[in-house]
């Protein structure tokens, strides 16, 4: 390919909230290339599943004018094929999350149907990009048990292929490369920081827990509850805002960025107790921020922190959360050091580093 060619890229997105629209955005903003997006707003996502393709072709006039479409876990890729008919560019497809090992809430139940739509829309992709080795490896486990359930004529043969095209390209996360400025102000009373989603599968129960026994132990604290919330969260976010009024600096989302990367850079420590983190945007950009994290070693979090420092960062059980939590903040000036190699470690997430790594796939279509 010649180097001064621009590609025309259709990104569709069925689900354009959270990790879903600042990936889109961001690749938009970083990339070389002339980015069309198309979206859907993010709600409803079982329908989006089902009926996005039908939105996007009746939307799209004309497919062939594009080099490429990138899709996102949440369409049914298959149906955007068949419906759109020939001569359609070759298609990338980023999954975020999959249906087929999302953690269920204790009243759903697993919708197979959806988690084998994931499936063949892999199978039906050109490329396949995944968040995390950690995700990929999953999806592939996930992908090969349900296969395995089928009752005859098993298709395993689409596993292999899948795995063939897949590779990992960690998501652009929103911050500049170069030096940051990391002093803290408060360490008498550091600043812990929850920027995830208010919902089960960050476990927020697990995290309360553990600040009701600091609490008892009259262990000094400051507290930030940021990250997005729905009309309907879990309702210990409630008991908390009593429990916690007067450790609590700011309660529920922050709409401006600006805003909510003064928390960041204002925080001591970010942690997670999540049940499910393909990749983990929040705790990057904390840390990049001068957080020092503490999170579970599971899931990706081993993979995207410094494995010299994984004794530190991580925990085993909920006993262990609890003995960490309380030494990061009784003895916090001890950690402060870890500061400029955790954020510095961080740098190479930023989208000016990672978009080359898209664009160069992308290009490779043109081949």
């Amino acid at each position: 390919m010649i180097e001064s060619q621009t590609m025309k890229i259709l990104f569709l997105e069925p689900f354009f909230g959270g990790s879903h629209r600042d990936f889109a955005l961001g690749f938009k903003a970083h990339s070389c290339h002339d980015v069309t997006l198309v979206t859907l707003p993010d709600r409803f996502w079982k329908w989006r599943m089902r009926g996005a393709a039908l939105y996007f072709v009746n939307h799209i006039k004309d497919f062939s004018v594009f080099d490429a479409i990138i899709v996102t876990d949440m369409l049914d890729l298959t149906d955007l094929l068949s419906l759109a008919g020939k001569d359609l560019p070759p298609v990338l497809m980023y999954f975020h999350e999959n249906q087929l090992s999302y953690p269920l809430a204790p009243t759903q139940r697993r919708d197979f149907h959806l988690g084998f739509t994931n499936i063949i829309s892999a199978f039906a992709a050109d490329r396949v990009l995944f968040n995390s080795k950690f995700h990929l490896n999953d999806f592939m486990e996930s992908a090969s048990r349900l296969i395995k359930q089928m009752p005859d004529f098993k298709p395993g043969w689409m596993i292999r292929q899948i795995r063939e095209k897949a590779e990992v390209v960690y998501p652009g996360c929103q911050f500049a490369t170069g030096l940051m400025n990391l002093k803290k102000n408060n360490i008498i009373k550091p600043l812990i920081i929850w920027n995830h989603r208010w919902e089960y599968d960050k476990n927020p129960e697990a995290f309360f827990d553990a600040l009701d026994a600091l609490k008892e132990k009259n262990i000094s604290f400051s507290l930030a509850l940021l990250g997005e919330k729905y009309d309907i969260f879990p309702d210990i976010f409630k008991q908390a805002k009593e429990k916690f009024k007067d450790e609590i600096l700011v309660y529920g989302y922050v709409e401006s960025r600006n805003e909510y990367e003064t928390w960041l850079k204002k925080g001591a420590i970010v942690v997670s107790c999540a049940i499910q983190e393909n990749f983990g945007i929040s705790i990057v950009e904390a840390v990049r921020s001068g957080c020092i994290p503490l999170l579970p070693d599971r899931l990706s979090y081993p993979e995207i922190m410094p494995g010299p420092l994984h004794s530190k960062v991580l925990y085993q059980t909920a006993q262990d959360f609890l003995k960490k939590l309380e030494d990061m903040l009784v003895n916090y000036k001890d950690y402060l050091p870890l500061q400029k190699q955790l954020s510095s470690d961080m740098e190479h997430f930023s989208w000016e580093t990672l978009v080359k790594q898209y664009d160069s796939i992308l290009e490779d279509f043109l081949l």
